[in-house]
């Protein structure tokens, strides 16, 4: 059979490349299972990687990664390959490097358990159906046929980040050993969990259930130190971990999480051209004089500058990059939302743009005490750029300015990166802006003191219990709660009438107390996004009209009052040895999906928003 080098064994869509399946990620296929390399894998032609331009988002991953970051990346997609493509011709092999992981397979028929790298299972790879690439037994004794196997099901993981091949051999033998004795897994029950599976050496008779490898106590006791691999970098750590290993099932949703920066899009400039200059930025900026921007504009580059003389375009391209040095200092340049709050906060129809329109209208007539402002974003476009990942623990605590709270970022590549991988997608949202004297008259009530310190206990023990120092700091206050609250309850109201899931609705919340630079922030932006180049189409955006906001909000807030896991939802207290920063709010009535939080379902509380079956002198809105 002919084959070809590298063949494609599956397909993603370039957004789970940042949120499911990103770097170090494991894919999960059909016969076998993949983790994503690293950078030094992956094509930079920009034919195939075109780059994405965002200002403010290319400064906050510097602050994150280093200045040597230059570009940010749509991850490589084939632009003009055919819905079946020829599976010999290049541009089928252009896509996301792999490496099959785990390395050690098991065989179905005679339960063989090997690496591998020990020659007894061989690639098949299936050019014109990627989705059956296996690996095949060639000499099984159980089977007429070489039956495809399958990947052994558990790993090893730490918190730094390390991922690895669970330690067969040491575990079956309690520890090193000579012995290259043949090993199986057998199972012993239906259920297929670790109590059941027991993993043999033919060799010596030695004989262990894998359920001794899971739990605290086991994982003291008997399991090995890290190795401190990185399978996605095809290396191990230079400095080593001193991390006991930690037994995963493959599959497992704490074995990666990403670490994503975000931000909306929002024009910096008014005039018409500068404008025009930002939305092709990603063109224009290689103009490094007038001549090579009037050849540009010869080879039909700049159709959408017929109206401007060169000179006109030239000036306007100097002006942005004159703006682009004025970047500031560290702090400055990583603040994402402050500049977005400006521009939802002050409405200006002279930056509305194909990728950004705004339009004021009034606040609920019932909730103008508690509402200030309400702007319906009818076109907005968000950036995102993967910067690195964690493993185990999930980065809830994660702050964008300096990113100092997470100090267990797993790199992307084995040297500094010089550009991230980076996706956009298009669609609309609905800004509220709360007014500042009533909720400066709501923190100053002597229930909001009590609550506040309960929440600051619950936010100290739980970043205490993951080793983040010091454990009281970046405590976002009783004000974030309340936005937080408010949002995770309108979206679950929004996802009952607007079309979209609500996995695909999300929240950006601005927040910020009256003493800290900058003055004080208190408003949410609910938005919705999609990779297609249109974006969305107005379901959400339809619901941020007065009469039909106020409805919303009047259901959103009768549902929190009440929730199906009361009294004891109601009841429930911010601080449980560590494990929750969360009072009365669960899955039944305000956690949203991952995909929708940008604080891991922590701070909320209904309490806060309506009275409820245990407080009644809590509510924001009486």
């Amino acid at each position: 059979m002919t084959t070809v080098k590298n063949p494609q064994v599956g397909q993603i869509s370039p957004s789970q490349l940042l949120y499911t399946y990103g770097i170090g990620a494991i894919v999960d296929l059909p016969q076998l299972s993949a983790i994503v390399t690293g950078l030094e894998d992956w094509p930079v032609d920009p034919s195939v990687a075109r780059e994405i331009t965002e200002a403010r988002l290319l400064r906050a991953v510097r602050v994150a990664l280093g200045s040597q970051v230059t570009t940010m990346r749509f991850p490589p997609v084939a632009e003009n390959i055919s819905s079946l493509p020829n599976p010999f011709e290049e541009e089928a092999r252009i896509g996301v490097p792999v490496a099959t992981f785990p390395r050690w397979m098991v065989c179905p028929a005679c339960r063989l358990l090997a690496p591998l790298k020990s020659d007894l299972f061989v690639l098949k790879p299936n050019l014109f159906h990627p989705d059956r690439t296996c690996y095949e037994h060639v000499n099984c004794d159980k089977s007429k046929k070489r039956p495809a196997v399958l990947p052994a099901r558990f790993l090893v993981a730490c918190e730094r980040g390390h991922l690895d091949d669970f330690p067969w051999i040491e575990f079956v033998h309690h520890g090193p050993s000579n012995c290259n004795g043949t090993l199986r897994l057998l199972e012993y029950g239906p259920s297929g969990e670790a109590r059941d599976l027991e993993v043999k050496c033919d060799n010596c008779g030695n004989r262990r259930r894998l359920a001794e490898a899971f739990g605290k106590d086991n994982r003291a006791k008997h399991m090995p130190q890290c190795r401190a691999r990185r399978p996605h970098l095809r290396d191990y750590d230079p400095d080593g971990c001193t991390e006991k290993m930690r037994a995963v099932a493959l599959g497992a949703s704490n074995s990666w999480f990403p670490v994503i920066l975000s931000t909306v899009a929002i024009p910096e400039a008014t005039a018409k051209l500068d404008l025009l200059v930002e939305e092709n930025w990603a063109t224009l900026q290689y103009a490094t004089s007038l001549e090579v921007l009037t050849a540009f504009r010869n080879a039909g580059q700049l159709g959408a500058f017929t109206q401007y003389a060169p000179a006109e375009i030239w000036d306007a391209i100097q002006r942005k990059r004159a703006s682009e040095n004025n970047t500031g200092t560290s702090n400055e340049q990583s603040d994402l939302k402050t500049p977005e709050w400006v521009i939802l906060s002050n409405p200006d129809p002279n930056r509305n743009s194909s990728d950004f329109r705004l339009r004021a209208v009034n606040a609920p007539m019932r909730y103008q005490n508690q509402i200030a402002q309400v702007v319906l974003v009818e076109r907005l476009r968000e950036v995102q750029a993967m910067v690195g990942f964690t493993r185990i623990d999930s980065p809830g605590e994660l702050v964008e300015p300096g990113m100092e709270e997470i100090t267990q970022i797993a790199p992307i590549s084995r040297q500094k990166p010089t550009w991230v991988p980076t996706v956009e997608v298009r669609g609309e949202g609905i800004f509220i802006r709360f007014d500042e004297a009533r909720i400066q008259r709501w923190l100053t009530k002597p229930a909001m003191r009590e609550r506040d310190l309960a929440f600051l206990d619950a936010h100290t023990r739980w970043r205490k219990a993951r080793g983040i120092e010091p454990p009281e700091a970046n405590y976002p206050g009783l004000r974030y709660v309340l936005l937080h609250s408010f949002s995770h309850a309108l979206m679950r109201q929004f996802a009952l009438e607007c079309g979209y899931t609500a996995a695909s609705i999300r929240e950006r919340i601005y927040c910020r107390n009256a003493e800290e630079p900058g003055g004080p922030m208190a408003g949410i932006l609910i938005y919705t996004a999609a990779p297609d180049s249109e974006g969305t189409l107005g379901g959400l955006v339809s619901l941020g009209e007065p009469q039909t906001l106020e409805r919303h909000i009047s259901a959103a807030l009768e549902s929190a009052g009440l929730c199906a896991s009361d009294p004891t939802c109601a009841e429930h207290q911010p601080s449980q040895r560590g494990l929750s920063v969360h009072a009365a709010a669960c899955h039944a009535c305000m956690f949203a999906p991952e995909t929708s939080c940008e604080r891991g379902n922590k701070y909320l509380d209904r309490s806060v928003l309506v009275l409820t079956v245990k407080r009644e002198d809590l509510a924001f809105f009486e």
